[in-house]
């Protein structure tokens, strides 16, 4: 293939369309022109092609990946899911996730700390944040580190508890309540000590 012309394009950014005889155009970066030796009459063979479109495909996911991302915490599954949804190839969205994991810009194990962190704050049980550890796609050997040293879930029980019912002991509220905790990742033990520690509370006053 042989280009016929290279002409600027317009907007933010400095991007060219390259020309070619077949009739096909292709977007390109100055960059991209300076690495491929790009000018019009110059041809292309079939393997220079396919290079130059998988430099531009795997660009233009990389681009997308940092608008994703923006100013949130996404794990690598969801960076990786997002791109693949808006029509990346899957492999080139894994070969993105990785340049995102070399830049620092995607920390799994950093991000779990900040998610048990942020649902254990929320007032949520263990139940309910591994679910969430897990649909963020979070790898399950970065769970226990994640978790580990974490206490405060019988305070973060009581507190929804003393929230919820503003210290009234009606025997349906509290059985409401204590089906509230359960839904909320709490286990069994945790939610019968938390209903006991809180009558003792309201009994006490």
């Amino acid at each position: 293939m042989k280009i016929i012309s290279i002409t600027r394009l317009g907007g933010k950014y400095e991007k060219f369309c390259a020309a070619f005889d077949d009739g096909e155009e292709i977007r390109v970066s100055a960059a991209q022109i300076a690495d491929y030796d790009l000018y019009p009459g110059r041809e292309l063979s079939d393997g220079e092609i396919s290079d130059l479109r998988s430099a531009l495909q795997l660009s233009s996911s990389k681009a997308r990946a940092l608008r994703i991302l923006g100013s949130r915490n996404l794990s690598a599954a969801e960076v990786s899911r997002r791109l693949v949804s808006r029509g990346v190839d899957a492999a080139v969205a894994d070969e993105t996730v990785e340049w995102l994991e070399d830049l620092g810009a995607v920390d799994d194990a950093g991000y779990a700390i900040l998610i048990v962190n942020h649902y254990l704050a929320k007032g949520y049980g263990l139940a309910r944040i591994r679910d969430e550890l897990f649909r963020r796609g979070i790898p399950r050997d970065m769970w226990e580190d994640a978790l580990a040293g974490v206490e405060g879930f019988g305070e973060a029980a009581l507190e929804f508890l003393e929230k919820k019912l503003k210290g009234g002991s009606d025997k349906d509220e509290l059985r409401k309540a204590a089906e509230a905790l359960r839904r909320r990742g709490f286990s069994y033990t945790e939610a019968s000590e938390a209903i006991n520690t809180y009558l003792g509370k309201c009994d006490a006053e």
